[in-house]
């Protein structure tokens, strides 16, 4: 398979492209500033326009939009959480999402087996609400949205979308305390993909498999 990873220069998009790779599959990895990788900054439409280009007429078998932000952990409500850290989270873990499926839309279709999967979070969920990270949590339940409306009109083209929670890991974002490793997560992130049909697309699942309540 041919796969394109946004984000895959750190944390799990890293051990995505690491743990794909070694199965045998071309991955395509971006970052926003790194030689060993296609640039994209997701939230820029020339940079995405310039990425569609650079790809015109390779067929991508899945597409993980990785690439997040999480701007405002340990924010203090009574005075935090300003207007550009809204702007600027939403840009990245909402915005960006829609413009690279935009984006690469005609190189899924060239694919026999087109999926699109959304890292999204545990913390997308309305049933998980105990306060704190508004920005966060926004954006990744908007993140949910979007990949639930998603799967809707793409399934008529046959492209199936699933949106995952990828485990409370140990990285830059999730921190030294969290439950899972990186390497975990990947494992767990590929069989998910590799399971996403038409007849599973809008699912909302964990990294070990189990439907996530909306």
């Amino acid at each position: 398979m041919q796969i394109l990873i946004t984000g895959a220069n750190r944390g799990i998009g890293a051990a995505l492209d690491s743990a794909l790779v070694a199965r045998g599959d071309t991955v395509l990895g971006t970052a926003r500033d790194h030689p060993e990788y296609l640039p994209l900054e997701v939230t820029d439409p020339a940079s995405q326009a310039a990425l569609a280009q650079r790809l015109e007429g390779q067929p991508i078998d899945a597409l993980i939009c990785n690439a997040g932000v999480y701007l405002d952990k340990g924010q203090n409500l009574a005075d935090g959480y300003p207007a550009q850290m809204w702007a600027d989270t939403f840009a990245v873990n909402v915005t960006g999402v829609f413009l690279t499926v935009q984006a690469l839309l005609p190189n899924l279709q060239l694919s026999d087996i087109p999926r699109i999967a959304i890292i999204s979070s545990q913390m997308a969920s309305s049933t998980r609400a105990p306060g704190g990270s508004y920005i966060y949590r926004a954006s990744k339940a908007a993140a949910l949205n979007l990949g639930r409306n998603l799967a809707a009109d793409l399934k008529p083209l046959g492209i199936a979308v699933g949106i995952y929670h990828p485990g409370w890991v140990r990285t830059d974002m999730g921190g030294t305390a969290a439950e899972i490793s990186v390497d975990e997560a990947a494992r767990g992130l590929t069989d998910r993909i590799d399971a996403l049909s038409i007849e599973t697309t809008g699912c909302f699942e964990t990294w070990d498999g189990r439907a996530h309540p909306y």
